[in-house]
């Protein structure tokens, strides 16, 4: 691959991911070409050796021994829409405009570009940190939208087949924080989403009451695309989730443990105070955050490493500089074994772990 920028010399994984956290990897390729990066992926699997993508490493918890195999790092780039896309909000269309994005493509800085241009769809995504290739995979959701809602289509290279494999997004298998891409992990490399979104100057209607009181609008209605953008970069960033070199809070994969799901007769065993949604297919929904706190580990909780849950949200478990990520996993399994103790529920992790397991 004389094309692709490569690393030797044991380049360490923390310094590609948003934890700040991870051992060595014993080569690190850069692909910022989708040709790169296919031919990176289709040689490490004709060698049989083990192989991790990486992007913006907002998703994944690398075990301190590292990674013992080729590592990819996702740097194509690419905003390519079917209409002509010059500076300025684009003109309303009830036609709608398709917008072909590159994996490596920042997750935040195309949304900031679509609500630069008026292309509505993926405001309340704001703030979002990590690629545009990994949103389909976990099916990326936050304050009333889902990924889902916008993608058109998924192209992919299929590591089983050897061949790209265009998946519409009918066929995507998407759910809560999920979809085919995770549910067979490791198969399919994302090298483009296709996005469809309608343009105009309001958002999608506001669908998480959370984001309605700060915009002053009921939830179903609309505000302005850039109002919906600031007000959830200011929500996201009381809670530390919003990227900060300075802030230890914001060192972190995000929300480490997904909502869980319960079947109806199990959220009838929460307590009165739990939160409760309904789904379209029967089950409930309940706060992981609500069972963390009353569970008994509230906003800054430690078990005395150098890690702790976030002081702002406690979803976030985050590094305050100088821990391991065997601190962090202690940690993630104290507060696991804790809510399953307290209310029977099993709290599942939604960062990908590499090398290591709760």
């Amino acid at each position: 691959m004389p094309d692709a920028s490569r690393q030797t010399g044991a380049p360490r994984l923390a310094e590609h991911t948003t934890l700040r956290l991870g051992g060595p990897a014993a080569e690190l390729v850069v692909a910022t070409t989708e040709a790169e990066l296919v031919e990176a992926v289709s040689t490490a699997d004709a060698a049989g050796r083990p192989l991790l993508l990486v992007a913006g490493g907002s998703n994944l918890v690398v075990s301190d021994d590292g990674f013992d195999g080729l590592v990819v790092k996702v740097g194509t780039r690419g905003v390519r829409p079917d209409v002509e896309d010059g500076p300025g909000p684009a003109a309303p269309s009830c036609g709608g405009v398709v917008v072909r994005v590159a994996a490596g493509e920042s997750w935040d800085a195309f949304v900031a570009h679509a609500v630069e241009r008026g292309w509505v769809g993926v405001e309340a995504l704001s703030g979002i940190p990590g690629s545009v290739g990994a949103t389909p995979v976990q099916n990326v959701g936050a304050y009333g939208q889902e990924v889902s809602q916008t993608v058109a289509s998924v192209r992919t290279w299929d590591r089983v087949e050897r061949r790209q494999r265009t998946f519409a997004a009918a066929d995507c298998g998407f759910g809560y924080r999920h979809s085919r891409f995770k549910a067979e992990p490791g198969r399919y490399v994302v090298l483009e989403v296709a996005f469809q979104l309608v343009t105009g100057s309001l958002s999608a209607p506001v669908g998480y009451a959370e984001l309605a009181r700060r915009l002053g609008v009921e939830v179903g209605q609309r505000a302005p695309l850039a109002d919906v953008r600031a007000a959830v970069l200011a929500l996201r960033a009381g809670k530390g989730m919003v990227l900060d070199e300075a802030d230890h809070d914001t060192w972190s994969a995000g929300s480490f443990f997904t909502n869980p799901l319960l079947a109806p007769e199990q959220a009838e065993t929460l307590p009165p105070g739990a939160p409760r949604f309904a789904q379209p297919d029967g089950r409930v929904k309940t706060s992981a955050a609500w069972l963390i706190e009353h569970a008994g580990f509230g906003r800054g909780y430690t078990l005395g490493a150098p890690v702790s849950l976030s002081t702002k949200h406690t979803l976030a478990l985050t590094h305050r500089g100088g821990g391991t990520t065997a601190d962090l996993l202690a940690l993630a399994r104290a507060v696991r074994d804790g809510v399953r103790e307290s209310f029977g529920v099993e709290l599942v992790n939604e960062p990908v772990l590499v090398g290591c397991s709760l």
